[in-house]
């Protein structure tokens, strides 16, 4: 016999939590209508105090913001190298960062394709995709103005992940894990870069600004949309999911925060300096742990932390404590 009563409240329950999520979407496009940035009308590039100089010493990589400035091997190379390696770095990241919301644009505009007529979702997703698309302007027109030759993230992740846009239709939640991935370390590390904006060049404080700024709705987006449609998902579907959790995570961060081996070539670094800088350096470990504070929370209260995906967030070296509430500092420098 089915139990009516039982069957009522769950699709009651189900109602509410659709209500609440479509809710805030709602409120999420309602910002993107309210404030938004245009990267020619709110940046003044042409201004003298934004003109880039590759010779400019604040290009210099600040021990406290970045992996590669806080190397002895790095602090001890020649002023003129130690800004020629900052401007590279600083333009790869930005590119690379680039490229990452080129897949998220192309993914976004597959979702939405699939959305019902009314659907808060598609509304929310275009809103998201336009800003992304002012994102990727206003980072390119920055490395350009750079003038460096910077490829960017690697030649694997150029290569394949254009080809998984199609994830976001078929596996949403794998594919907003995968947005999580590369969204917060960008956002955590641009947080770090504007709390000590007078130690850097204004031009790529600019653009951090607007992009901190509109990333805080989209990595809402994410989290909401995972939290609603995890619960969702089978309990075979979810073990697979925490596991592939924290691979996604490790792997897109070092995509960011890993310079291709272009760099590594073009400014000499010895294999051993770059292991030590990314791999071996206890305040890089600490830092790459306690960037995923806010999806380690996620993944506890949608049902993607147990036993097994645990012992895969520790081996992997970013395990640690879940935030207690969104966009907790967990540290104060690297």
């Amino acid at each position: 016999m089915v139990d009516v009563a039982h069957t009522d409240v769950e699709g009651a329950h189900s109602s509410a939590q659709r209500a609440d999520f479509h809710r805030t979407l709602s409120d999420l496009s309602t910002a993107s209508v309210e404030r938004n940035f245009d990267p020619y009308l709110d940046i003044a590039w042409d201004s003298p105090e934004l003109a880039i100089d590759p010779a400019d010493p604040r290009w210099e990589l600040h021990p406290e913001l970045d992996y590669i400035g806080r190397s002895p091997w790095y602090q001890a190379q020649p002023l003129e190298k130690r800004i020629a390696m900052g401007v590279w770095r600083q333009a790869n990241l930005v590119k690379a960062g680039l490229q990452f919301e080129q897949v998220l644009i192309a993914a976004l505009m597959q979702y939405s394709f699939v959305q019902r007529n009314g659907s808060p979702e598609f509304r929310y997703a275009t809103h998201e995709a336009r800003e992304e698309c002012n994102h990727t302007l206003m980072f390119q027109e920055f490395v350009n103005r750079t003038g460096q030759k910077v490829p960017g993230a690697p030649r694997w992740f150029r290569t394949v992940m254009p080809r998984l846009t199609r994830a976001a239709v078929w596996a949403p939640p794998g594919f907003f894990v995968g947005v999580l991935g590369g969204e917060e370390p960008i956002d955590h590390m641009q947080k770090h870069q504007l709390r000590a904006a007078d130690t850097q060049h204004p031009a790529l404080t600019a653009i951090i600004a607007i992009h901190v700024a509109e990333e805080a709705r989209h990595i809402s987006f994410a989290h909401q949309l995972l939290d609603y449609q995890v619960p969702k998902m089978s309990r075979v579907q979810r073990g697979i999911l925490s596991v592939v959790t924290p691979l996604v995570m490790w792997s897109l961060n070092n995509v960011i925060m890993v310079p291709p081996k272009q760099f590594w070539e073009t400014f000499d670094v010895p294999d051993e300096v770059r292991k030590q800088i990314f791999w071996r350096d206890p305040a890089t470990r600490r830092m790459r742990a306690e960037v995923f504070g806010d999806v380690r929370a996620l993944a506890e209260r949608i049902g993607l932390m147990n036993p097994v995906s645990r012992r895969v967030w520790s081996a992997l070296g970013i395990g640690g404590r879940a935030s207690r509430f969104r966009g907790e500092p967990q540290y104060e420098a690297i």
